[in-house]
C-alpha cells in the first residue's frame, strides 16, 4: 500500500532536520517501511500500520517543534520512549516513576522521605535536602533533574559542588575545567549515566545542555530555565550558600543537598548549610527535606557504619 503525507505550514527541513537527520532517525524505527521525502510531501510504501504510525509520529514531531525552537534526532527517541513507557503506569511505592533509566527500569521514591523530597520539588523552587549519605538525596536531585529536562520544563542542567579538597582554586590540577573537577563530580556523573545514554550524555555536556561548574566560577551567572543542584553544601560557608542561592533565575528549579555530619572544612564551624536553613525556613517557596539514618537506602551495613560513627563524633 501507499500513503502520502503532506506537511503543510511548516518547512519541512525544520522536521527532516539538517542532512535529513531527524526523518533517518524516525524510518530507523519502520525497517519495512518505504520512505521518500520530497519537499513537503513524504511518500510511504509498506503496511496500512506501519503507515499510520509514521504519519502519528510525523504528526508529533510537528507539535514539538512549535514548542521549541529546533528538533534534534533525540527528539525521535523521546517520542518512541515515551510510548513505550507510558501504557504501563508503573507505580513504586504508591508513586510514579520520576523517570525510567537507561535499562527500562523505573526511577522512583523508595521510601517516605524520599517522597516528601519529589513533591517538595512540585511544590518549591527551592530545596533543601539534608541527611547522612546514603539516603538518595543527590540520587532523588538528579532524577527530578532529568525528568524535567526529558519533559523540556529546563532548558538545562547544571551541577556544582565545592572542591573542598582544592580549597576552590583548581588551577594547579591537569586538564581544562572539566578535567580538574570530574575526581569532584564523579557521584553526579554515575547518577546521570544511570539514566542518560552514554552518547547523549556527551552530547548533552557538548552542546552544554548539561554543565558542571565549580562553586566558586558560579558568581555573577543568573541561571534561568535551569536545574541547579548544588551537591556536599555542608563544605560552603554562608557567603557561598548566599552567592549560589541568588543565581537563581526565572523558571528556575534549586536543589541543595548535604550532610552536615560530613563537613571536610578546616573549621567545621564555617560551615553555612545548617546556618542558611535557618535564616530562609519561613519564606514560601523553600523546603527542607530532612533524611534520617532509617531512610538509607545503600547496604544494609551503610546504616549501622553510619551509626556507630554517630556515636563519637
Amino acid at each position: 500500500m501507499k500513503k502520502t503525507i503532506t506537511l503543510d505550514a511548516i518547512d519541512p527541513v525544520e522536521i527532516y532536520g539538517a542532512g535529513n537527520r531527524i526523518l533517518e532517525a524516525l524510518c530507523s524505527y519502520f525497517p519495512n517501511l518505504k520512505v521518500v521525502a520530497r519537499g513537503n510531501n513524504i511518500l510511504l510504501d509498506g503496511k496500512q500500520t506501519d503507515m499510520e504510525e509514521f504519519e502519528a509520529k510525523i504528526g508529533r514531531l510537528v507539535e514539538r517543534r512549535q514548542h521549541k525552537m529546533n528538533l534534534t534526532p533525540y527528539d525521535v527517541e523521546d517520542i518512541f520512549e515515551e510510548d513505550i513507557h507510558a501504557p504501563s503506569q508503573l507505580k513504586l511505592n504508591g508513586e510514579s516513576p520520576i523517570v525510567f533509566g537507561n535499562d527500562g527500569k523505573p526511577i522512583a521514591a523508595r521510601n517516605k522521605t524520599q517522597e516528601d523530597m519529589v513533591k517538595a520539588y512540585f511544590d518549591n523552587d527551592l530545596i533543601f535536602a539534608i541527611g547522612p549519605a546514603g539516603t538518595g538525596k543527590t540520587y532523588i536531585a538528579i532524577a527530578l533533574a532529568v525528568r524535567a529536562l526529558k519533559n523540556r520544563e529546563i532548558k538545562r542542567i547544571i551541577l556544582t559542588r565545592p572542591a573542598v579538597e582544592a580549597g576552590e582554586r583548581l588551577g594547579f590540577l591537569p586538564g581544562d575545567l572539566k578535567d580538574k573537577l570530574d575526581p569532584y563530580l564523579q557521584p553526579l556523573y554515575d547518577a546521570l549515566g544511570d539514566m542518560i545514554p552514554p552518547k547523549k550524555l556527551q552530547d548533552f555536556m557538548a552542546e552544554g545542555v548539561i554543565q558542571i561548574a565549580p562553586l566558586a566560577y558560579m558568581r555573577g551567572r543568573t541561571l534561568d530555565k535551569a536545574c541547579v543542584i548544588l551537591d556536599e553544601a555542608q563544605n560552603t560557608n554562608l557567603g557561598q550558600l548566599k552567592m549560589f542561592l541568588t543565581r537563581m533565575g526565572t523558571n528556575a528549579k534549586f536543589i541543595v543537598t548535604g550532610d552536615a555530619s560530613q563537613i571536610d572544612l578546616p573549621n567545621k564551624n564555617d560551615s553555612g548549610l545548617l546556618k542558611g536553613i535557618e535564616l530562609v525556613k519561613d519564606i514560601k517557596g523553600i523546603a527542607t527535606i530532612k533524611f534520617r539514618n532509617e531512610d538509607i537506602v545503600r547496604h544494609p551495613l551503610v546504616t549501622k557504619i553510619v551509626k556507630a560513627f554517630d556515636k563519637v563524633q
